[in-house]
């Protein structure tokens, strides 16, 4: 922490792109899907991975329960939570699992979800339905669609549930959509989860460090988000929030580990220190072993966030500022590079995050004569060739039968960085044409 303590201040671009560990001609267009941190915060990870291998039983037994707690109250602050609320898995997926993995289905519950849910979400709902009474509802939408629409299909879908004598026991929805990447009016969704008696269950993948969180005033059942992509945390890292009042329905974490307390009263034979935190706390507070040095490194990531400036902003100001300008000047520097056009909504909202899609001028039916296993060949092949010859990433998705690309900003990236990125996409559109795509040996070698 001295490291970061020491640091005056950081500016956005150029400067904060001096303290990533980047590869020299790698652009980073992609750090929604995995984020990236600093070398003050890595030098934080490897610190606490350098106190269990020097002391394992020391640190991991009595330790790491103690810094941990310190990490976990740093998250509630931030996202202005009481701190019994919040603990750490290690992804939002893991966190999604738990909560449907732990519910009890009775005939009739329906899990209800949209048509953009996250693809292991989906497949997490897949196997519940599958496995126990739960049935699955999914809303369909396609984007762009306004908020409101989006809100009354949920709202016509749970009121169909109830009239046919279904129970919406869940619903799932995002903060931010992964794919295409738009922002979800999660706050709306929550107060109709309320107003209908269905729990809401917000994937939160996109959410910690990419807009402002107040969780005490959101209040969902329960509420997931990556620490690894955008608060600038190693992977992976993950809070997962639940209400006190819901904690009793998480009797078990993934996998099942020591902090699980049987129903039938039995001795329980944890080797673990005793506790005097909550069940729901303690359950989480060990998992079987792995390294969880991330966990640990939210102090440090949040103090390196606050050196982080842009304009006359400094800190979480600065960094949601900076990324949500950058995010609209790329859509509009790639989009008219390519003549195209970004996916945006009658009320303009879904661009309010970290990320701008951007339509590829390519047309779906004189390449694939609308074959869509040749849109998913032409797909998979541009984002290889973006990493083989460009040295860069760009999430894509194939949607409303288009090819859109997601871009995301960072703090340390650069409108000039788009430019190249919209010149990189337009030449590999022309390669497109050209027939590239249909090469046995094509420059998708990695």
């Amino acid at each position: 922490m001295d490291e970061i303590r020491d640091i005056k201040s950081i500016p956005c671009g150029t400067e904060a792109a001096k303290y990533f560990a980047l590869q020299e001609g790698y652009r980073n267009l992609n750090h929604g899907s995995f984020g990236t941190y600093p070398r003050p915060v890595r030098s934080i990870l490897h610190h606490y991975q350098d106190r269990a291998e020097a002391t394992p039983d020391a640190f991991i037994r009595y330790e790491y329960p103690e810094r941990l707690d310190e990490s976990r109250a740093a998250i509630a602050r931030y996202l202005h939570a009481p701190i019994e609320t919040c603990v750490f898995v290690p992804n939002a997926t893991t966190g999604i699992n738990t909560v449907l993995r732990n519910l009890v289905y009775e005939p009739d519950d329906v899990i209800i979800y949209f048509a953009t849910i996250y693809g292991a979400c989906e497949k997490t709902v897949s196997y519940i339905v599958e496995t126990t009474l739960a049935e699955a509802r999914k809303v369909p939408c396609t984007y762009p669609i306004s908020d409101d629409d989006l809100c009354n299909a949920f709202e016509d879908a749970v009121r169909d549930l109830e009239a046919n004598d279904k129970n919406p026991k869940i619903a799932i929805f995002d903060t931010i959509v992964a794919l295409p990447g738009v922002r979800a009016p999660f706050e709306r969704l929550t107060q109709l989860c309320k107003q209908y008696d269905v729990l809401s269950c917000i994937d939160g993948a996109h959410g910690v460090g990419h807009i402002p969180l107040n969780l005490s005033g959101l209040d969902p059942d329960f509420f997931v988000s990556n620490c690894h992509k955008w608060l600038h945390v190693p992977r992976g890292c993950a809070v997962f929030y639940v209400p006190k009042r819901n904690q009793h329905l998480m009797r078990s974490t993934l996998p099942t580990s020591h902090g699980f307390v049987p129903t039938d009263g039995g001795a329980i034979n944890n080797p673990l220190p005793p506790s005097s935190k909550s069940d729901f706390v303690s359950s989480f507070e060990f998992v079987g072993t792995l390294d969880n040095s991330p966990f640990l490194c939210i102090p440090g990531a949040l103090e390196w966030r606050s050196k982080v400036t842009w304009n006359d902003k400094q800190g979480e100001e600065a960094i949601f500022a900076y990324n949500l300008h950058l995010a609209r000047r790329s859509g509009q520097i790639v989009s008219g590079i390519l003549g195209t056009e970004v996916l945006e909504n009658k009320q303009g909202t879904l661009g309010d995050c970290n990320f701008a899609n951007v339509r590829l001028p390519l047309s779906f039916k004189d390449l694939t004569e609308s074959d869509l296993a040749k849109a998913a060949q032409i797909g998979e092949w541009i984002v290889k060739t973006l990493v083989a010859d460009y040295q860069t990433f760009i999430a894509m998705v194939f949607y409303d039968e288009s090819w859109w690309m997601r871009l995301s900003s960072s703090v340390y990236l650069t409108e000039p960085d788009f430019e190249w990125a919209g010149q990189v996409l337009k030449e590999v559109c022309d390669r497109v044409r050209k027939g590239e795509w249909m090469e046995n040996e094509s420059a998708t070698k990695l």
